[in-house]
């Protein structure tokens, strides 16, 4: 896997720059530029994701992976997104993605001026991806400063979502800027190198993570007091919050890894729970496939114990006349992250079979 390095050149109270090469990126509080100002309802810009769009001037985002797509013309844009600043303190992590060259970085402000340069003048294309996850906070975006925005390419057709738990949001997987045991969660976060995303980036498709940390079938873990079955259908899903129209985004492949955080658990209880909600999704997704993930950090015992669920609960939908289901378990744990989380380089390898089984079942 090729790395990006960001080196933090100089930050005083009201100004960081990050470099790295061909790429310049600076956070600021404010901006000076006298470019045009493209609002945040333009046309020309794409969103990808669950999105709160009711203030269609300040879309709001919470779940990790989240995506916007712009092209512009020049050498320069200026994003301007704001960040909740959950509990006063919290601050996501985003990445951004100019013409194909990854940088991954943190807002620094309520109102963030995120300008992103790069050489020659010309036409670039730039993707900000929400990397740290709802419970960090939402952001919102108002809009861009630029020369001129342009059309974008069309979106790939094909479509991926992904449902899960830490290990679908990318949580404890970066560990290029802060050592695990260091500074707060939320720094080890990288959704836009989770498993799910590099899958899709592979496929030449679009990506949906509806993925919350903690989050069980039957069982959460951490003292959570929602489980997947309650808030698979809403947009802010840690909240429970904002039903999601699924009009909004028809997957081709709905994947779900679900179990780590149940743990061994009754197999009927775990069972009939997972088929309830199989068949509460299809309802949503008439046309997909559905493919349940075994979990990559689970140990061995876990592990077989989750491959015989998840193996009786495809045979029993099988069964029910529903031929758009299977299942995938994965060759072997990934524990090189923090608190035995895959790490970025092992979700690589995730994808790898990820994406190996995806091209057979879809003939991608």
């Amino acid at each position: 896997m090729k790395k990006y390095v960001c080196l933090f050149l100089f930050c005083t109270i009201n100004y960081c720059v990050l470099h790295a090469q061909n790429v310049t990126i600076s956070i600021d509080s404010t901006t000076t530029t006298q470019q045009p100002f493209y609002k945040a309802d333009d046309s020309l810009i794409q969103y990808t994701g669950r999105i709160d769009f009711r203030n269609q001037l300040l879309p709001r985002m919470w779940s990790p992976g989240v995506y916007i797509m712009f092209a512009f013309t020049g050498n320069h844009i200026t994003v301007v997104i704001n960040d909740q600043e959950l509990w006063g303190k919290n601050h996501n992590y985003l990445e951004v993605v100019l013409d194909g060259e990854a940088k991954r970085i943190q807002t620094q402000y309520k109102t963030n001026y995120i300008t992103v340069s790069s050489t020659p003048n010309g036409t670039h294309q730039l993707l900000i991806c929400k990397n740290t996850e709802s419970n960090i906070g939402f952001i919102e975006l108002q809009g861009v400063y630029c020369d001129q925005l342009v059309q974008l390419p069309a979106q790939p057709k094909r479509k991926i979502e992904l449902y899960g738990n830490s290990i679908t949001c990318g949580a404890s997987a970066d560990l290029s800027g802060i050592p695990c045991g260091k500074g707060v969660w939320q720094d080890q976060h990288n959704a836009y190198m989770a498993y799910g995303p590099v899958t899709a980036r592979a496929l030449h498709a679009q990506w949906q993570l509806s993925s919350v940390s903690g989050i069980g079938l039957i069982r959460s873990c951490c003292n959570m007091d929602i489980l997947m079955p309650q808030v698979f259908d809403k947009i802010e899903m840690r909240g429970d919050s904002i039903a999601w129209n699924f009009a909004l985004y028809q997957p081709d492949v709905v994947t779900v890894c679900l179990g780590q955080n149940d743990g061994i658990q009754d197999s009927t209880k775990f069972c009939t729970a997972y088929v309830q909600l199989i068949q509460r999704m299809r309802n949503y997704y008439p046309n997909a496939q559905i493919v349940l993930l075994s979990s990559p950090m689970a140990d061995e015992r876990l592990k077989t114990v989750l491959k015989q669920q998840i193996s009786g609960v495809v045979r029993y939908m099988q069964g029910k006349g529903d031929k758009k289901i299977s299942s995938l378990f994965f060759s072997r744990s990934y524990n090189g992250g923090c608190d035995y989380h895959p790490s970025v380089e092992e979700h690589q390898l995730i994808a790898k079979e990820l994406t190996a089984y995806l091209q057979k079942l879809m003939h991608w």
